[in-house]
């Protein structure tokens, strides 16, 4: 937004680390440090503003009430704009119940359709950056790319610096309607396979682990054994999430990659290819 030429202010609740509030304000960054439960505060932090993004992560009290009170008090202060913290896949195609964190984000999605004030989302599928490690895909050591049911879906993956970039510019855009999709790339397993093998110099290979039925029953036995209901990301939780997009349910479309030219997306091989030089992608 900075680079854009928007004046930029971030709400920072108390406690957070001294040195990030310090990088910001040195960025040209306005700073107000205020309680989340504190309404009135929250209001005239919000005040003046054309567009309040929020950044939030977390579980209920986060994703619920902290974003409902900001909600709340971007409209006490007048704010015509709200982009929400979903940054997913498109959780409205999914039944309920098939993902924890996803469900919160369409619960809070109805509380925001309700409020008087234009609302955007931006949905992106899968940040790519996880593929480097975090997501069990792409097994580097052994040199497989994991998967269940069919390596022909195509899935939707953006990186982190690309959806901001492409937040950044929704947020200055008055004429945004309620929902943004963009994929960075739209590749198949079949097509990580290839992305990996030309982005190391090594042949990668498909490894199927079964069928999104078993995939599913692994889930729930994985969430039964190691619940970690205070965990935001838990292992189940990535297992949800791998698959609700291989099951093709939560294909983003139409993608509105073209709605600011001036942006360049990241392809897969781009990333896997940056973390065998240690580069950001």
């Amino acid at each position: 937004m900075l680079a854009r030429g928007a004046q930029v202010r971030a709400l920072v609740r108390p406690g957070r680390s001294l040195a990030r509030v310090g990088e910001l304000r040195t960025q040209g960054v306005s700073i107000s440090e205020v309680d989340f439960s504190d309404g009135a505060a929250l209001t005239r932090a919000c005040v003046g503003a054309a567009c309040v993004v929020s950044a939030l992560s977390g579980l209920r009290e986060v994703i619920l009430d902290a974003q409902t009170h900001l909600l709340n008090a971007a409209v006490a202060a007048g704010v015509p704009r709200f982009i929400p913290s979903d940054f997913s896949i498109d959780f409205t195609k999914l039944p309920e119940g098939s993902n924890r964190n996803l469900d919160l984000r369409r619960e809070f999605g109805r509380r925001l359709d309700q409020a008087p004030i234009r609302a955007t989302s931006i949905l992106n599928g899968m940040f790519t950056d996880l593929l480097t490690g975090q997501a069990p895909v792409v097994l580097f050591p052994i040199r497989r790319v994991l998967y269940w049911g069919s390596p022909d879906q195509p899935l939707d993956f953006t990186t982190t610096a690309d959806t901001a970039a492409f937040t950044a510019a929704a947020a200055l855009d008055p004429a945004t309607p309620r929902y943004l999709r963009v994929a960075g790339e739209v590749a198949t397993i079949r097509a990580v396979r290839a992305a990996a093998s030309a982005a190391t110099g090594r042949r990668f290979r498909l490894l199927r682990a079964g069928g999104l039925g078993l995939l599913n029953l692994l889930i729930k036995i994985t969430r039964r054994l190691a619940p970690a209901p205070r965990e935001v990301f838990p292992a189940w939780q990535g297992m949800q999430y791998l698959h609700n997009m291989l099951t093709g349910l939560p294909k983003l479309t139409p993608l509105a990659n073209d709605r600011y030219p001036d942006l360049r997306w990241t392809t897969v091989q781009q990333v896997l290819a940056a973390r065998g030089t240690g580069r950001a992608a």
